[in-house]
């Protein structure tokens, strides 16, 4: 077992049991051991003893959007990889998304993966896996034989499954099982060739683009499916108003939540404007105003969830013309600093942010993590929301370069990372005495 950890003067920020206080954390036998306001009774013998001053002790980061390349494209990257990008930024939990070679359609494949990230990774990897075999949007796998492997939720990854009829055959077996099914809403006809949001912007920069109701109307027919079959729906990602508005209508029908990317939430689609192929995403980068609509929606409630649609990709495919790149961004490091932007600039609050990556993704998945209760797993980060830092390609963590936020100077950084009361993080600046 990890040595017990005492944690002292510290801000502890929990939104699972709306604690913002001063005081102390002990950790042991892999679990909070207590949580108390001001200094700690006593020090447990050979502890190791954390003096945050002032920084912040919250629930570790559940991520719900990961992509990897194991198994089949481990050159972008591995679970040991993606798990050590995710402890870097204060990440740990996330989902897998089942989009590998081969697809996590299979019980097999999911014992493998549940298997090597036990082996393998310092963070806690819950595998996703496909709705539709191969992911081809055909037929729907065997969901009893994936839950008793060890899958956690459903999810075709990044394909969207476009007919209604299967959707509603999936939602309904789904339901049985009491799997969530993750899904990303995109009409296949309206996407089209599109590569960056449809509007004057792409119009002057002469690419091709995507129209908001790419989104809108898949997703709304996947709520009105959801509202039906009783099923557990969690829209992957949204990226519009029109898409905040209708999840808002339905969740009082329905076991309904929603997600969006740190990417529309912290940019917009000016951020493409130079044939920027980091900055092509699925879905695409959207307004101003879209972008303003899902800081509202986060703050309402309509949106539940914030992750970082980590998605590693090569040198090779992304350093294209923009047409003809790859999507996708990795996240994972930058997820907690790129969301702390919005309580700097007083658009959200810290507590509302942090519910979105630990009490909310914890509640739909139903794990017991995202909170430090007493008895809670000890998966928990303490960080600066202060410490200023640049984002430089030299010191990424992940396989991987592809971010969206190069050269971004942020501000707020994880000192510390614990899973299971382990030490799987320490920054540099713990280590020189900056902090």
């Amino acid at each position: 077992m990890s040595k017990p950890v005492v944690i002292r003067n510290a801000r502890i920020v929990d939104p699972a049991t709306g604690t913002d206080q001063r005081g102390a954390v002990h950790l042991a036998d892999g679990v909070v051991k207590d949580v108390v306001a001001g200094a700690p009774a006593g020090i447990p013998d050979g502890a190791d003893v954390i003096e945050a001053r002032g920084m912040v002790v919250a629930p570790g980061l559940i991520d719900m959007r990961v992509f990897t390349g194991e198994p089949g494209h481990e050159y972008r990257e591995t679970l040991a990889t993606a798990a050590d990008a995710a402890a870097a930024g204060g990440v740990t939990t996330f989902v897998l998304m089942p989009d590998t070679l081969p697809v996590v359609d299979d019980g097999a494949i999911v014992d493998f993966i549940v298997r090597r990230a036990g082996a393998t990774a310092k963070v806690n990897v819950v595998p996703a896996a496909a709705i539709t075999k191969g992911l081809r949007g055909e037929e729907i796998t065997e969901f009893g034989l994936l839950k008793e492997a060890g899958a956690g939720c459903l999810s075709d990854g990044r394909c969207s499954i476009q007919s209604a009829g299967l959707m509603k055959a999936a939602m309904t077996y789904a339901a049985n099982f009491d799997l969530p099914i993750l899904h990303h809403a995109a009409d296949a006809s309206l996407v089209g060739d599109g590569v960056m949001n449809d509007g004057t912007l792409a119009t002057i920069s002469g690419l091709k683009g995507i129209p908001l109701v790419a989104e809108t109307i898949p997703l709304a027919r996947d709520l009105q499916l959801a509202i039906a079959t009783g099923a557990r729906y969690h829209a992957a990602q949204l990226s519009t108003a029109g898409s905040v508005e209708l999840v808002r209508a339905a969740k009082s029908r329905g076991a309904i939540s929603a997600g969006i990317s740190i990417n529309n939430l912290a940019l917009n689609e000016n951020d493409v404007a130079p044939y920027r192929t980091y900055f092509k995403l699925s879905p695409p980068l959207r307004s101003e105003d879209d972008r303003q609509a899902m800081i509202e929606g986060l703050k309402s409630g309509a949106i539940d969830v914030v992750h970082s649609a980590h998605d590693p990709q090569d040198t090779e495919v992304k350093r294209q013309p923009f047409a003809e790149a790859s999507e996708g961004a990795i996240g994972l490091e930058t997820l907690l600093a790129a969301a702390l932007r919005l309580v700097h600039s007083g658009d959200v609050p810290l507590m509302t942010i942090l519910r979105a990556m630990t009490q909310r993704p914890a509640e739909i998945l139903g794990l017991a993590a995202g909170r430090l209760a007493v008895g809670a797993p000890a998966d928990l980060i303490v960080f600066d929301p202060d410490f200023p830092w640049l984002v430089a390609e030299a010191d990424i963590v992940s396989r991987s370069r592809n971010t969206a936020f190069e050269g971004a100077r942020m501000q707020g950084a994880v000192m510390h990372t614990f899973v299971a009361g382990r030490s799987v993080f320490g920054h540099a600046a713990t280590r020189e005495g900056r902090t």
